[in-house]
């Protein structure tokens, strides 16, 4: 009777600890902009983004709206995002995920090694906004320089993001009409969010926005 009631508590002990650290997980997760469908406002809110998406622009040569809309698309600036469960057995047990991407920017972990051996950045995380953006920045640069695609084109690039750059090369993308609905999207919020950003990054660039809290 002792012994089953040892257990008992045990298993309830278990159930308390695995529901505090997926509170606390929870609570430390950074929340996503309220407005994602303006530039400016979200880097009014999120005060040290922009200067990690500033810092992304001069090391790679890459604007700022293309990385951001590439971003809102992957994971609409979920820190936490991950690809959907995948399931074995008619759909009823649910095996692991459909990918490895996690993330701001939706890397797989191939992906993330190749850039963290390449960049030397051995401390950089998925959830981090800065390594995101980073991370971006440089897939965005080695598709200027193995498929020739310009840095400022948002649709080209999201396409070379999604299918890698092999896939591109072998045009996979003319068979999944979706997708080319998608970088469409991409490409014109990126429009959307370049003429936004002309409004504010001088008061970005500044500090006047968040002098003013």
């Amino acid at each position: 009777m002792r012994k089953k009631f040892r257990n008992h508590t045990k298993k309830i002990k278990i159930i308390f600890i695995v529901a505090f650290i997926s509170l606390f997980s929870a609570s430390c997760s950074t929340t996503p902009p309220k407005n994602k469908h303006n530039l400016c406002e979200i880097f009014e809110e999120k005060d040290d983004w922009y200067d990690a998406a500033a810092d992304m622009r001069d090391k790679w040569g890459v604007p700022i709206h293309v990385p951001m809309a590439m971003m809102y698309q992957e994971s609409s600036f979920r820190d936490d995002a991950r690809p959907p469960r995948d399931y074995i057995f008619f759909g009823l047990i649910p095996w692991g995920r459909v990918s490895s991407a996690y993330g701001y920017s939706q890397a797989k972990t191939p992906t993330w090694a190749d850039y963290v051996r390449e960049t030397g950045n051995s401390g950089a995380d998925r959830d981090d906004f800065e390594d995101a953006i980073d991370f971006m920045g440089w897939f965005i640069s080695k598709t200027y320089k193995i498929n020739g695609i310009s840095k400022w084109d948002a649709y080209a690039q999201y396409l070379n993001y999604h299918e890698g750059w092999g896939g591109y090369k072998r045009k996979t993308y003319l068979k999944k009409q979706w997708l080319i609905a998608v970088s469409k999207k991409v490409k014109a919020r990126s429009l959307t969010y370049a003429k936004q950003l002309k409004t504010c990054e001088e008061d970005l660039k500044s500090g006047w926005f968040f002098g003013i809290f």
